[in-house]
């Protein structure tokens, strides 16, 4: 199990006089050049909800403090493994070992750009209760005096009554059918091409072994955090 977090830099006083200082869209000048048409829609209703949660739902505890924006999600890890593309000779039709049991484990992740940290849980099972212990090591990864805006996907156990969600993180659903605007997704992809790709896993100790070396490989590299997880809509101002 690993316990790798990200945190985002002190950069902004959230208040009630600056309830726009956590920046969830781009400028009406760059919208359309940064966001093609199939993620404009999606943008919208983020909009709208990280606007919500700035002037109706302003956490009392999050008053007066800096803003951190963090992104989270899960992805399942197991035997049925990945393909992805090898050098070969032009014409041939290169071999790749692949697995063909079904033992898995899920790997919770949660980055900061603006700060280039992550933090990752490997767990048995994707629930509350997992959740719950991500949240709670994402907590202790947050800037003391500082506050999490976390934004995550609607997936069940995000929003579970048993979810135990700590004072210095508030929750910030995505849009429904709009993976795009999490770019935890982007780095699934990228440790599935470069480190869990063509893998044959021996038992469940192997796959919680290889994740973590995996998910380490990212976390310990802050540029490499930064690039495939900063996002222009998502910023928080100076």
């Amino acid at each position: 199990m690993g316990d790798r977090l990200a945190l985002c830099p002190h950069q902004t006083i959230y208040n009630c006089t600056n309830v726009r200082s956590a920046r969830f869209w781009p400028s009406s000048a760059t919208a359309g050049s940064r966001c093609g048409p199939a993620i404009r829609k999606p943008m919208k209703r983020l909009r709208k909800r990280s606007k919500k949660l700035c002037c109706d739902h302003h956490p009392a505890r999050a008053q007066g403090k800096p803003i951190e924006i963090w992104f989270q999600d899960e992805a399942r890890i197991g035997q049925q493994g990945t393909l992805t593309r090898v050098w070969a000779m032009r014409g041939s039709r290169p071999r790749a070992p692949r697995d063909r049991r079904y033992d898995w484990a899920y790997l919770f992740g949660a980055a900061c750009p603006q700060r280039g940290v992550a933090a990752g849980l490997v767990m048995p099972t994707a629930n509350a209760e997992a959740m719950s212990l991500h949240l709670a090591a994402i907590s202790r990864k947050v800037a003391p005096g500082a506050h999490a805006v976390l934004v995550l996907d609607g997936a069940g156990d995000h929003g579970a009554g048993t979810l135990r969600t700590p004072d210095n993180v508030t929750v910030l659903q995505l849009p429904p059918y709009a993976p795009e605007l999490n770019p935890i997704e982007n780095v699934w992809e990228y440790l599935r091409a470069n480190k869990l790709a063509i893998t044959v896993f021996d038992d469940y100790d192997d796959i919680v072994a290889t994740t973590c070396e995996a998910w380490n490989f990212f976390a310990n590299d802050p540029d490499r955090i930064a690039s495939i997880t900063s996002r222009t809509w998502a910023t928080v101002n100076p």
